[in-house]
């Protein structure tokens, strides 16, 4: 089973609230420690804490910078803007190239990187359109990159160590007004996070606060970081992790991070019971694509994890023959399904339907019989049960000893009837 980590951005979100959030879940700080140690750049210290907001407590990370008096107080929450343009200032500045070459020397696994570079050019992409200057002039001011930096990193960092294998991202709460930055005074949201915002199509709802709640760094990650998917209609938490942020509202200004389940409702199993569970067919008709693009797709929804897929022939409009692709899966997996049969055929129009179904208890069952070891399907109904003596292994028995299908599928019901103690 997938590990899923959803993130409730209704403070907003930020680098420093995300890695505290994704450290209470549980992420290795000695491990987070060894990898930042590892990119060999100073100029900052990190603090980790708790604190409390609303009375609610939660993991307070920071980035202490040591010219931090250069940008005023420290702190996501207030706007930094780390872009500059070249000969606005003596102190040495990074381009996207050179940030590359600092994840490439860190000490950690080709995801962490890969996923700390997608972050960053991001973030740079943002900056090029708000500035209206190529993404390979976009410059980070040499200790106002510091903090964004080791966010992001952080956050992959973590990502990577808890073991993340897809996130759900909320909607994204903001302020209203307006924030200082060094070369002025500038909306909320701000530009670079606006254009994030806008390119990767992030939900955004505007509160009544007054000032900044998504900061651009916090966009990016978002952006990189969403699957996409909505968050399932019923599910499990399994573990919960909160992030301070460094601002008060009247709300606790706080990022949860949550670990979830797929919540299955169904009943417990007994040994007489069948289940009942809801299951969505997907359908779709089709007089224009090829047999090759209709098998290959059916190919793909099933490991995909599609409980079923099929065609029927049909016939439509002006009596052209067409087949109809009907897919059954669990309401998770609609949007997932729906965009591989968009990308793979011709279709321009899915219907959906739910349905109630009743499903046996089975289980699969490993068989040492005359011919070797079979896998068997048991299902059980009341006092009965059947046993499915698995395709791939009776094809393996007729084609090596030359015997026909029939008869070696029911010798092997027969023999686990006997000897299977099933």
């Amino acid at each position: 089973m997938s590990k899923i980590l959803y993130l409730e951005c209704y403070s907003g979100i930020s680098g420093d609230m995300t890695v505290g959030a994704l450290l209470d879940l549980g992420a290795d700080r000695d491990v987070l420690e060894k990898a930042l140690r590892s990119l060999q750049v100073g100029g900052y210290s990190l603090h980790f804490g708790r604190t409390k907001k609303c009375g609610i407590d939660a993991y307070d990370f920071d980035v202490s910078l040591e010219e931090e008096e250069e940008h005023g107080e420290h702190g996501e929450h207030q706007h930094h803007e780390h872009l500059h343009h070249h000969g606005h200032h003596s102190h040495t500045h990074r381009n996207i190239e050179d940030i590359h070459h600092i994840i490439d020397r860190m000490d950690a696994g080709n995801k962490v990187k890969v996923l700390s570079k997608k972050i960053f050019n991001i973030v740079a992409e943002a900056e090029s359109a708000a500035h209206g200057i190529p993404v390979e002039e976009v410059h980070f001011h040499e200790v106002g990159a510091i903090d964004s930096i080791v966010d992001i990193l952080s956050t992959a960092i973590c990502i990577d160590n808890l073991g993340i294998d897809q996130v759900i991202v909320s909607t994204l709460w903001e302020g209203q007004g307006f924030v200082t930055c060094q070369h002025g005074i500038i909306p909320v949201p701000t530009p670079a996070a606006a254009h994030i915002i806008s390119k990767h199509a992030l939900k955004l709802k505007q509160t009544e606060n007054q000032g900044e709640m998504v900061t651009p760094t916090g966009a990016a990650i978002a952006a990189a970081l969403n699957s996409g998917k909505s968050l399932p209609s019923e599910y499990c938490i399994k573990k919960i992790g909160i992030g301070a942020g460094k601002k008060d509202f009247p709300h606790a200004n706080i990022l949860r991070a949550m670990i979830i389940e797929t919540a299955r409702p169904n009943k417990e199993w007994k040994d007489t019971d069948a289940q009942s569970d809801e299951m969505w067919k997907l359908e779709t008709n089709m007089d224009d694509c090829s047999g090759e693009a209709m098998g290959f797709t059916l190919e793909c929804l099933l490991s995909a994890g599609a409980a079923d897929a099929w065609y029927t022939p049909a016939y439509m409009k002006k009596n052209r023959p067409a087949y109809t692709l009907q897919v059954l899966c669990r309401e998770e997996q609609i949007e997932e399904m729906q965009d591989l049969i968009f990308s793979h055929t011709t279709t321009v129009g899915i219907r959906r339907t739910k349905f109630q179904r009743t499903v046996l208890k089975r289980e699969i069952k490993q068989v040492s019989t005359p011919y070797g070891e079979v896998s068997v399907k048991v299902c059980r109904h009341r006092e009965q049960v059947y046993l499915y003596p698995e395709y791939e292994d009776i094809k393996k028995i007729c084609l090596s000893q030359n015997k026909e299908y029939k008869t070696v599928y029911q010798e092997i019901i027969e023999y686990c009837k006997l000897h299977g103690n099933l």
